[in-house]
């Protein structure tokens, strides 16, 4: 994951970059850069580490040109390195592109272009490209941009600007995201809204294949097939403080705190179970189609996985729909057995994980009807979906997701709520004893986060150990993998996820006084269960970590 951001109009370019770079960190630490045309030359800065570096080594230069594009590296390919890091430009040096993604074929188109003459400085596979823009440069800069891209496979996010055009800046964007800002008389790209809300609310979400030439009175848009096209400006409800830390010390802090409210904005307005025709007109699915589904699949990746994990059970049990979770990576090379009455439910956050945009694509084929459920209004996978349920969780800039995921909790209970309704199998009484339960979760989330103190005296005493096992059943065993999940994420610690019942089949052999055992113990029809695990754990002297009713 890197960070791509482009400008063009009549501030300092370099003033612009670097500020959105900065709201990007969370997307790559290991290098940085920019490049902007200064009196039609261009001028390169990049530093290694974190973006603090980059100030520093601008500061020591002065940046004055309005056209230019930035980059923060987290390395697919070369190491870290001030040679690696972007921006990356042609022999003669006048062609400079910044680049998020990977591109398969790099090998092949390396050889090619060094058999040719071309003399590459780095190890990435993001040098290949600009040598291929300047193979078919021939004094026009998207003309050659179009021409090489022909040539790529894999996924690419690409900002690019050409001294002898320095009034254009270049973006394209394949199965990456990039959007693209509008202001007056001023034009940005960027791999993530909030690194561009401090200048503008008002974004253009590009299509896969894409090629937008941006000068600062104009922008043109051509689709795959190199016909202009029109792309919907949406106006962003978020500010920019909405993506500051808030008085907090990291985003992952505040937006762990911000969880009571984000879960209350997702399920409020959407609790009126009187009249079911209004209960969710918002997510346009007819309510026939509901009736109709005998199968639903949930693809997803990451946390957002372990989120649909659970949508397996809510849907089987409040709506009595089969219903399967697959990882987005692992689905779409599966001999699939899905047609016009399977529902595919696509969850991601951002609705621009590649890994999870193209099984919702591969469905389609199929027939399968499709719904996504995300927190980034007009992305691709709601634009490719037919319905769509937002979270409104606001921007999330920590890279390991928390109000994200709680978010999705609560629209998959209300979604598998509304079909039960639908279906019959949830009576309206039923239904509103579970909106009662569900309207107190943002409450006694705020009781949990009261408990600070005690979460850190627990966290001091066993952050030396090497290795951990989380344990849950049920509802609780996704909530297991999720939070080996973050303690790898964030601690770098080894942790694993495991069904409490599969513990016997393997796991109970690393148990012993140095190993921490997190069970989830919350009351349920498997809490009888749950305490014979921990039982066991602690017959092999293991570390009982509870969370528990």
């Amino acid at each position: 994951m890197c960070g791509i951001v482009g400008y063009i109009g009549n501030k300092t370019a370099a003033d612009v970059i670097l500020n959105g770079l900065n709201r990007l960190e969370y997307r790559g630490y290991d290098s940085s850069g920019i490049a902007t045309i200064e009196n039609k030359s261009i001028k390169i800065s990049r530093a290694v580490g974190k973006i603090k570096n980059l100030y520093s080594a601008v500061q020591t230069e002065k940046f004055s040109g309005t056209v230019g594009v930035g980059h923060i590296r987290w390395a697919t390919h070369g190491k870290p390195s001030e040679e690696n890091a972007h921006p990356h430009t042609d022999c003669s040096g006048k062609i400079v592109i910044v680049h998020n993604g990977i591109i398969e074929n790099y090998r092949q188109l390396k050889k090619e272009l060094i058999s040719s003459g071309h003399k590459f400085r780095s190890e990435t596979d993001t040098e290949v490209i600009v040598h291929l823009i300047e193979k078919y440069y021939s004094g026009d800069i998207l003309s050659a941009v179009k021409t090489a891209v022909k040539y790529l496979k894999g996924a690419y996010a690409l900002g690019v600007i050409s001294q002898d055009n320095p009034d254009v800046l270049i973006g394209v964007r394949y199965d990456a995201p990039l959007v693209v800002g509008v202001g007056e008389k001023e034009f940005f790209i960027a791999s993530d809204i909030p690194a561009l809300l401090p200048y503008t609310k008002k974004f253009i979400y590009l299509s896969d294949g894409d090629i937008v030439e941006l000068k600062k009175d104009s922008c043109k848009i051509f689709d795959i097939s190199d016909n202009i096209t029109e792309r919907k400006i949406n106006t962003i409800e978020w500010d920019s403080l909405m993506a500051e830390k808030s008085g907090y010390k990291h985003f992952m802090l505040k937006e762990i705190m911000e969880q009571p409210q984000t879960i209350e904005d997702t399920f409020r307005g959407r609790l009126a179970v009187e009249d079911i025709n209004e209960f969710f007109g918002e997510i346009n699915i007819n309510p026939q189609t509901i009736r109709d589904i005998n199968k639903i699949s949930i693809v997803a990746c990451g946390t957002s996985y372990h989120a649909g994990l659970i949508g397996k059970f809510l849907f089987e049990s409040l709506s009595g729909i089969s219903c399967e979770t697959d990882i987005g990576s692992e689905f779409r090379y599966r001999d699939l057995i899905i047609d016009d009455k399977t529902l595919i439910i696509a969850i991601s956050q951002s609705g621009e994980t590649a890994d999870t945009i193209a099984p919702l694509r591969e469905a389609k084929k199929h027939g399968a009807k499709t719904l996504s459920i995300c927190n980034v209004m007009g992305s691709t996978i709601t634009r490719e979906s037919s319905s769509t349920f937002y979270t409104r969780c606001g921007p999330e800039i920590g890279v390991a997701s928390t109000k994200a995921f709680t978010g999705q909790l609560t629209a998959l209970h209300l979604l598998a709520l509304y079909f039960g309704i639908v279906r019959g199998k949830i009576t309206k009484d039923l239904a509103s004893k579970f909106i009662d339960s569900l309207i107190q979760i943002p409450h006694e989330i705020s009781e949990i986060l009261k408990k600070e103190n005690e979460i850190k005296s627990i966290a001091k005493k066993f952050f030396k150990k090497s290795h951990f096992l989380y344990l849950g059943r049920g509802l609780n065993f996704p909530i297991a993998l999720e939070g080996a999940l973050k303690l790898k994420e964030i601690s770098y610690i080894h942790a694993e996820g495991y069904a409490s019942g599969e513990m016997k089949h393997g796991p109970i052999a690393l148990i012993d006084e140095n190993m921490p055992v997190v069970c989830i113990a919350t009351i349920g029809r498997v809490y009888e269960k749950i305490l014979s695990n921990i039982e066991e754990v602690k017959a092999r002297e293991g570390i009982v970590i509870a969370v528990a009713t």
